[in-house]
Order: structure tokens, then sequence, then C-alpha cells
């Protein structure tokens, strides 16, 4: 038992020297970011081409989220108080989602710009624009591999980010290339018109999977299974009720179950039965467990609740 909360101990320091790396990676790639940003939205203007303004609004709405990111994981790592009794991982999930909003937003905005355009196409100045691309694909590369090492939700969302940063502007490069030997000025505003709506739909399935998080829904139903599995195949385990299996950030999971026992036990046999749970939870990596035993012919103190599962009051349902 001792070797039980040892362990556990030695998870948590680990956890907090994983989040430490994961706040300098996010600073690295805000401030890269953020001056990058002003760059472009100078350059966009001087070289009069919408497919720069586009990158540039798509990397403020980056710089903003990596900003609130960085913000969020540090105060992610503040310990839990009596109000915020699981500490504040769930930050990190607001802040994906007003990232998400940021984006639909700045998106909006360029595709307002560049569809007018599509009738009037100007020539923008390619000498500049293949420039800014080139820094624009070392910077955001540079800035994609720092985060690549992530592991939460926040950093895969800003890491994809980055990725289709360093895509896009390989894509004003290759038009830039284009527009320098051949005069069609409307390849500016096609490309910022492609790449917003690519944006778009990679943003909004983001936002829904951070919604769904939100809203404590299953973060996998295969854990969630494999986790009913692995309590039902235990002696003395008759069956499973009220499986909540819900996650703070995306990557620490929750969860709270009803165990009930087909015989009557002595703590001797609880205290084995309780080490057994443990052992079998222990390469789910569970951040929070609760495990509620219940002895034969007990009645199931949440049963009247909303939260029941099954069909009927009183009658226990198996889980196959």
């Amino acid at each position: 038992m001792h070797h039980h909360s040892h362990g556990h101990s030695h998870d948590h320091g680990h956890e907090h020297s994983h989040a430490e790396t994961d706040s300098s990676r996010i600073g690295w790639a805000f401030w890269l970011n953020f001056c990058f940003t002003i760059i472009e939205f100078i350059g966009g203007l001087l070289t009069n081409s919408v497919a720069i303004m586009a990158d540039a609004v798509h990397d403020l709405g980056d710089t903003l989220s990596i900003g609130l990111a960085w913000y969020l994981s540090k105060l992610g790592q503040k310990s839990a108080t009596d109000k915020y009794s699981y500490g504040f991982k769930r930050l990190s999930l607001l802040g994906a989602m007003i990232n998400g909003l940021i984006l639909v937003a700045g998106s909006a905005w360029i595709l307002s710009e560049a569809i007018p355009r599509l009738a009037n196409p100007e020539m923008p100045m390619t000498e500049g624009m293949m420039g800014l691309a080139v820094m624009g694909i070392i910077v955001n590369g540079f800035a994609a591999y720092k985060l690549s090492g992530g592991h939460s939700m926040n950093e895969k969302v800003l890491n994809w980010h980055l990725i289709e940063d360093t895509m896009g502007w390989v894509a004003v490069l290759i038009v830039a290339i284009v527009l320098h030997f051949v005069e069609w000025p409307i390849l500016d505003p096609i490309l910022s018109i492609l790449f917003t709506l690519f944006i778009l739909f990679n943003v909004l399935r983001y936002v829904v999977q951070t919604m769904k998080l939100f809203l404590q829904g299953s973060p996998d139903d295969t854990q969630k299974q494999a986790i009913s599995d692995v309590l039902l195949s235990m002696e003395h385990v008759e069956e499973l009720h009220h499986v909540h299996f819900w996650s703070l950030d995306g990557e620490q999971h929750v969860l709270t179950a009803h165990v009930v026992i087909n015989c009557s036990i002595d703590n001797t046999k609880l205290r084995a039965l309780k080490q057994d749970v443990s052992d079998r939870l222990a390469p789910f990596n569970l951040a929070h467990t609760t495990i509620e035993f219940e002895l034969p012919g007990e009645p199931c103190r949440d049963d009247n609740d909303n939260l029941h599962v099954h069909p009927h009051h009183h009658e226990h349902v198996h889980i196959k």
C-alpha cells in the first residue's frame, strides 16, 4: 500500500515538470509569432497582397491563442482550491474555445476583403511576397518544430495551426513565383479564399471537439468500455452502474463508478478489493477516481436522480 502512494507522488512531480516545459515551449512560439505577425501586416500592406493579409490575420489569431494558451498553462499549474476542487486544468479548454472563435472572426474578415477582389484583382508586389513567404516558412516551421513535443489539447491545436501556417506560406511562395513570371493577379485572392476556408474547416472541427469535453462528454468511448470491462472482470464484482468518465482538459480524465459486489466482506477483503481496483486502473493514468462499493441488497443511493442510466428504477441492469 505504501508503495502505491509513493508512486502517486512521483507521478505528480512528473506532471508538474512536464507542464513547465509545455509552458516554455508555448512561450517560444508566442514571441516568434508575435514579432512575425507585425512584420506580416506591414508586408501585406506594402506588397498589396490579400493572401499575405489572410496569413497575417491567421497569425494574429495564432498569436492571441498562443498567448492565451501560455497564460492558461501557467494558471493551470495552480493547486486546487476549496472552490475549484479539481484545479484549473479546464481553463485550457476555455482557451481552446476562445482561440477558435477569434480565428472564425478573422477568417470572416479576410473573406470580406478577398471576395470583392475576385471581380477586380490587383497585382501584388511579387519580390516582397517571396521574401515574406520564405521568412514565414522559416519562422512558422521553427515554431511548429518547437511545439511538436507537446501533449495537451492546447498544444496540439497550436501545433496544427503552425503546420497550417507553414503550408500556407509554401502556397504564398509558389503563387508569388508564378505571379513574378505571369500576370494573373486573380491568383492572390483565390489563394487567400482557399486558405481561409481550409482554416475555418479545421477550426470548427476543433471547436466541436472542445465543446464535447466542455459539456463533460466521454473523451474516449473505447477507453470507457475498457475501464468497465476491467472492473467487471474482477472477483466478487456483480455489476457496475453510474459510470461517469469525463475529462478536465482532454488529457486528464476523471472516473466515478458504483461497483456492486456479490458477497458480504470484512475489512481485509475490502482492502484487497480496493488494492485490486487500484492496480487495474493504474494503466489508464486517471487524474481522479471515485469508486463506490455497494453490498448485496443495498439500494443505490443515486437511483432516484436524473443521472440514472437504466430504464428501471430499482432493477439493476448488467453491463455486458
